[in-house]
């Protein structure tokens, strides 16, 4: 097994940083064949010359009310060599200036700048303990970048009417070569409420049953201050489970617990992880294992009450640094957080003592940060709600694994599921109501090595069907569902190109397609999301230094709502913008090349040639055989969008007549891609 692009970069790297490497999972340092690295940048223009390049997620606008926020810096602080030091801290105090201090819209804005050399770098922003961003900055350049992350943060309101301390953990290093310093700005904008602005306005005082209104009370269930640390759980493996105890009002009558995750170090790249088998057989050493499947499960005083299967956030130094610049990974900005309604199980922490809420991640491996906010609603009323567990179902992981591999060379399918569902009332001045909660999970993974175990391909979807479905006295339901699927598709191969030097192609497709909806007495709501974002990336390696590369990126974001629509095309090819179309009227572009509305469901970029494809002839030595819907050629390279049917490897040459000459097995691909 040759060694990969990533794991060489690696061992050049910390060769000339002379540094230990840290405990914590800052660094991003994993030895598969991902890597997180920041690449060298071309010194043929005085930094002086360019201005700093704008990174950016792509996500749709907050939606404002048209009023004239108060806005409040909070923090302001430059991020040298914080590794291993207390987070930053600030004070925090809700904004005395505004003349209106009931707001429709909170919202935080992160800035920051940065020249020079650097890692990507995870960090974290609590208030009062209580988590309220999880995101991962940008690497900069020699000529700098500048970056910005507005997140809605009203559902916070209660916990950001008081004061609190607000601490931000980001764990970087400098020093002669890696000379990164992340200027940074944290502020909040508070926007007035305004008459007409309907549902969006926050009114707390007058709350019916708690849905669609903000919570009363938000607890911390992450670590204690002082730290050296982010405030996060730390879980090292699988048999780890962090844990913190609470107390709750005895008059609380609903509860959510929001979880954040974030994987790093060796299991940055969980879902390509070998099986220990394929490890064990081959003789591998560092490299990380425990199969491609992860599964973060929450537990109350040691039952298990939800679980999260996470979205595959990719950072912006993954696979190919040069695919997220300027457009970074989906979710890379600004991790999700997953609610889990446990509202059915208030009940058990009704009795005015401690509980414990728990954390563990099935087969992890160093390191993952877990922590979690619970949101209560109470009733102002009554001194005491009441309640009842009427039913709490979990089933036991269905899990079936295919194994077929000889040497380095193999297949693994991985097929798991799960369902999570409980059942309870609780009584209070609103009367006595209802909530079910339903998790359902489901999970496939299907990863092919080749080429020596240099090529890896893997195809892996998530499935969530989540709801919850609450009854009132009056008879009046209200029903929350939530339908996700979390799609990635990764290709990653070296190719020898002689005199001591070899190409890596790496080439990844992310998706999101989450459907919602809101069932009322008086009205019904829907809302769809449909986010793909495709990237190739090329680096040609001599010896263990990049002489050059290529990173390219297509993304297509749709959002359909009720009320709003918002709708972006942009692509990017190292750090230069070649498209962007923008609008939030309710439009669909069919000619997307990369839009999965299409014919069949799996479709990839995979690189179809690698190499100058010439006039008449060219090797061709790695196939995807399927109908072609889509290619992009390049000077080196020509990527081709295939509806999957079946893989296939063989040595085969272009032909004038528009096909190709198979040599050693296989099957034709057609004539569409040239």
């Amino acid at each position: 097994m040759a060694p990969s692009l990533f794991s060489l970069l690696l061992l050049s790297t910390l060769s000339l940083l002379h540094l230990p490497q840290p405990a914590a999972a800052n660094l991003h340092t994993s030895t598969t064949l991902f890597r997180s690295q920041p690449t060298p940048e071309p010194t043929s223009l005085p930094a002086t010359d360019t201005p700093p390049t704008t990174f950016f997620e792509v996500t749709k606008p907050i939606p404002l009310p048209n009023t004239k926020p108060c806005s409040h810096l909070v923090l302001q602080h430059d991020f040298a060599y914080t590794y291993g030091k207390s987070p930053v801290l600030a004070d925090y105090a809700p904004p005395s200036h505004c003349p209106s201090h009931k707001f429709a819209k909170i919202v935080l804005e992160w800035t920051a700048t940065c020249k020079g050399r650097q890692f990507d770098r995870i960090f974290g922003i609590w208030l009062g303990g209580v988590e309220i961003l999880r995101s991962c900055t940008a690497e900069p350049r020699a000529t700098g970048i500048v970056w910005t992350v507005k997140k809605d943060i009203t559902r916070y309101y209660s916990l950001l009417m008081s004061n609190h301390t607000l601490a931000v953990y980001m764990g970087n290093l400098v020093d002669s070569t890696y000379t990164g310093v992340y200027h940074v700005n944290v502020s909040v904008h508070f926007y007035p409420a305004v008459e007409g602005y309907g549902d969006n306005v926050v009114n707390y005082g007058e709350l019916d049953n708690g849905i669609g209104s903000g919570a009363d009370l938000i607890l911390p269930i992450s670590r204690n201050l002082p730290l050296n640390d982010g405030l996060w759980f730390e879980i090292e493996n699988s048999t780890d489970v962090e844990s913190k105890e609470f107390k709750i009002p005895q008059n609380a009558y609903r509860a959510v617990l929001e979880v954040y995750v974030s994987p790093h170090e060796n299991d940055e790249f969980w879902f390509g992880n070998y099986p220990n088998e394929y490890i064990s057989a081959n003789g591998l050493t560092g490299t990380p294992g425990n199969g491609p499947f992860r599964e973060v499960v929450v537990s109350l005083d040691d039952l298990v009450i939800g679980a999260i299967w996470p979205f595959t956030v990719i950072y912006t130094g993954g696979v190919n640094p040069l695919l997220w610049r300027p457009i970074t990974g989906i979710g890379s900005f600004d991790l999700p957080s997953y609610d889990i309604e446990i509202t059915p199980l208030l009940v058990k922490l009704l009795d005015g003592k401690s509980h414990k809420l728990a954390f563990s991640v099935t087969n992890a491996l160093n390191v993952w940060y877990v922590d979690a906010n619970l949101h209560l609603w109470l009733d102002t009323k009554i001194e005491k709600t009441q309640g009842k567990l009427l039913e709490h179902s979990i089933s036991p992981l269905s899990l079936s694994l295919l194994s077929n591999f000889t040497g380095f060379d193999g297949l693994f399918v991985n097929n798991v599921s799960r369902s999570i569902s409980s059942s309870g009332w609780v009584k209070s001045s609103h009367g006595l109501i209802k909530t079910k909660s339903v998790q359902h999970f489901k999970y496939s993974n299907t990863m092919v090595m080749g080429n020596g175990g240099n090529m890896q391909i893997l195809n892996q979807v998530i499935n969530f069907n989540g709801s919850v479905d609450t009854k009132a006295p009056s008879s009046s339901v209200h029903s929350t569902k939530s339908l996700k699927t979390f799609g990635l598709h990764f290709y990653s191969d070296n190719v020898d190109k002689g005199n001591g030097s070899y190409a890596n192609v790496a080439n990844v497709t992310l998706s999101i397609d989450e459907k919602m909806q809101e069932v009322s007495d008086s009205e019904t709501s829907t809302s769809r999301l449909k986010n793909v974002q495709n990237g190739q990336g090329y680096m040609l390696v001599k010896g263990n230094l990049v002489v050059s590369g290529l990173g390219s990126t297509q993304q297509e974001y749709h959002y359909t709502g009720d009320k709003s629509c918002y709708f972006r095309n942009v692509s990017s090819s190292n750090y230069t913008i070649l498209h962007d179309e923008e609008s939030n009227t309710c439009k669909y572009h069919e000619s997307s090349p990369f839009s999965s509305r299409r014919g069949a469901a799996v479709r990839w970029w995979l690189p179809l040639v690698v190499g100058v494809v010439a006039s008449g002839g060219g090797l061709i030595h790695k196939c995807i055989t399927g109908k072609v819907v889509g290619c992009i050629t390049g000077k080196v390279l020509q990527i081709c969008r295939f509806e999957v049917l079946q893989l296939c490897r063989f040595e085969a040459r272009w032909w004038d007549g528009g096909g190709l000459e198979v040599a050693g097995g296989g099957q034709e691909v057609g004539k569409s891609c040239r």
